[in-house]
């Protein structure tokens, strides 16, 4: 399968803003963290938090640029 990047991302919808973001070798890891994170943030329900895994941070970015880039570089992107 080849390394893998896993990234725990925690990310407010409300603000479209990343509140965090962990890189992690080990995806067990990267959803150990995402399972605190989870009740960490239980009682906030525009707190969105996932494990995204991709061959490199520019797969992420490419496949799910909404949590790291702002709203303007979004729409830069689709002009």
């Amino acid at each position: 399968m080849g390394f893998m990047t896993n990234v725990l991302v925690v990310y407010d919808r409300s603000a479209g803003h990343l509140l965090h973001e962990q890189e992690y070798e080990r995806r067990r890891d990267a959803f150990a963290a995402r399972f605190e994170a989870e009740k960490e943030y239980r009682d906030h329900a525009n707190i969105e938090v996932v494990v995204l895994s991709a061959k490199s941070r520019a797969d992420l970015l490419r496949t799910h640029a909404r949590y790291f880039l702002s709203l303007d570089e979004l729409a830069a992107r689709m002009a």
